[in-house]
């Protein structure tokens, strides 16, 4: 089994067809044909079946998949460890995050590691949480951050840091700015949410379901919308409320879009993990910016959080 046989199939796994793997390799379809052949006349079992539109992995196929781009992460890791000694603390760090929290605090860590290492570029993507494990796991990330731990063998992951879940509502809402010791208050209320957790959905939209459970008003109605931004439009407009991510409704909350309601009984936190390859190379930036990071979160966990309301209930 050679690199470039893995290199293909891993390609094709990703791209969904031969020919799409062929231009992003710069080869030829044949070429990137019998690359596949020789690695099924290896295995003896087919690892990818064709469909309308282009390719699917077998159950073969997915079974190799995941040590396939182990095996090309850690290629990735040596070619940055040795490259690393030729440029000292020169190059790139990739970050993959959840995108709530790339315009809060982190955002003042990534300045301070900026600050402290001029030289070195920062790239950033932003994805969902699974997707943040699936690119540090594929090497396409150095680090990531994501919600909640992974339980992959291949990564390890750290909690860092916890965000807090809180309860908001549109400013003319009856409770806005108020405190509900009774969460028997809030029975009649209409609450959105994300639907049932599924592979590529954040792992807290169960969070609301089970803060109800817990609260003994399990039985409220729930509405359920696919996104964030349109749950925080649909909460503005006074269609219901919602228990969210703090930092992700930051900006709206500032601007008085959005109020508070402080829940006692249905307050709780989301960890925030960092999460990397195991036995990953590190370069000494990489390990500066993961010092930065947990820094930065050790000095927030240090404030407290400013809310101020008024009691009902």
């Amino acid at each position: 089994m050679t690199i470039d046989e893995i290199e293909a199939f891993v390609s094709i796994a990703r791209l969904g067809g031969f020919a799409r793997a062929a231009e992003a390799l710069h080869r030829s379809q044949p070429a990137i044909s019998r690359r596949i052949e020789m690695l099924e006349e290896q295995l003896r079992t087919p690892i990818f079946e064709r469909v309308r539109g282009g390719v699917v992995l077998t159950e073969a196929g997915r079974s190799l998949l995941p040590y396939a781009e182990a095996v090309l992460a850690s290629l990735k890791d040596g070619t940055e460890a040795v490259r690393s000694l030729e440029r000292g603390e020169r190059g790139a760090v990739s970050v993959a995050l959840v995108g709530t929290l790339a315009s809060t605090k982190f955002a003042a860590m990534l300045r301070e590691f900026g600050r402290r290492h001029p030289h070195v570029k920062l790239e950033l993507r932003t994805a969902n949480s699974q997707e943040v494990s699936d690119l540090v796991r594929r090497g396409e990330a150095t680090l990531g951050l994501r919600y909640f731990t992974d339980s992959d063998p291949s990564l390890a992951s750290e909690v860092v840091m916890e965000e807090a879940l809180v309860v908001v509502c549109s400013p003319e809402h009856r409770l806005a700015g108020r405190r509900v010791r009774d969460p028997g208050v809030l029975a009649d209320e209409r609450w959105v949410a994300f639907p049932p957790q599924r592979r590529r959905r954040e792992p807290f939209a169960s969070a609301l379901e089970q803060r109800l459970t817990a609260a003994g008003t399990e039985a409220a109605e729930i509405v359920r919308i696919d996104s964030l931004t349109a749950q925080k439009r649909f909460v503005e407009a006074g269609f219901g409320i919602a228990l969210l991510i703090e930092s992700s409704v930051q900006e709206e909350l500032r601007l008085g879009a959005l109020r508070l309601i402080d829940v006692p009984a249905l307050r709780g936190g989301v960890p925030v993990t960092l999460v990397r390859r195991q036995n990953g190379y590190l370069s000494g930036a990489a390990q500066t910016l993961v010092a930065v990071i947990k820094e930065g979160a050790t000095k927030r966990a240090g404030r407290p959080r400013a809310q101020s309301a008024r009691s009902r209930g």
